[in-house]
């Protein structure tokens, strides 16, 4: 049987144009509960967004692959995102939501290889092959963006800073959208943005 990939957005020069995603779930709302999931980690075990209530948890979608992530990562800054979450007492989790045979696809052991050679700091990598969480989320680049309170309310969905570029000099210049909504869920505060376009590789999702 062969499966088939559907691309969520398109990438184009230094940004990416989101294209309204043909999806039938509802679409994820800030203030209102954040889509549930359970997915096998890096090591194969099965965690449930719901088994982190009670922290804040921070969502990132991720491509090694696209050009857009490793801007973060060869930078450091997604690194030290994920250091300030796990200091902060927050939980990172990143997703890989790419099917078997397209970019950025990775199993298990690979995704522990990746973290390691990369010095990252998720508290788990989250295998999506089936593009389940992707779809619930309408998540469309790597990286997207997510940060959900402590009592399971989505706070703040989109890009991880303001410019879409693939750049790494642009990093120390943005503003940093989820650094700051990150914060704003740990301390309790209101989130100045909520929402922000997000930018960077699409996503392929396996058709429902």
């Amino acid at each position: 049987m062969t499966t088939r990939i559907t691309r969520r957005a398109a990438v184009t020069g230094a940004g990416a144009l989101l294209l309204a995603p043909r999806l039938a779930a509802a679409a994820p709302a800030i203030g209102a509960p954040a889509p549930d999931f359970a997915l096998p980690d890096q090591d194969g075990d099965i965690r449930r967004l719901s088994d982190f209530r009670g922290r804040v948890v921070v969502l990132e979608w991720t491509n090694h692959d696209c050009p857009f992530v490793r801007k973060h990562y060869n930078s450091n800054n997604m690194q030290g995102l994920q250091r300030l979450a796990a200091e902060r007492g927050a939980v990172w989790l990143s997703i890989a939501s790419s099917p078997p045979g397209e970019q950025g696809h990775v199993t298990g052991p690979q995704a522990k290889e990746l973290t390691a050679a990369r010095n990252a700091a998720p508290a788990a990598v989250l295998l999506d092959h089936r593009s389940v969480a992707a779809r619930a989320y309408q998540a469309t680049v790597t990286p997207h963006m997510f940060v959900i309170s402590a009592d399971g309310v989505l706070r703040y969905m989109g890009g991880i800073d303001s410019i879409r570029s693939s750049r790494v000099e642009d990093v120390a210049r943005a503003e940093p959208f989820l650094r700051d909504a990150m914060l704003a869920v740990i301390e309790g505060r209101p989130v100045a943005r909520a929402s922000t376009q997000a930018y960077g590789c699409a996503i392929k999702y396996v058709d429902a």
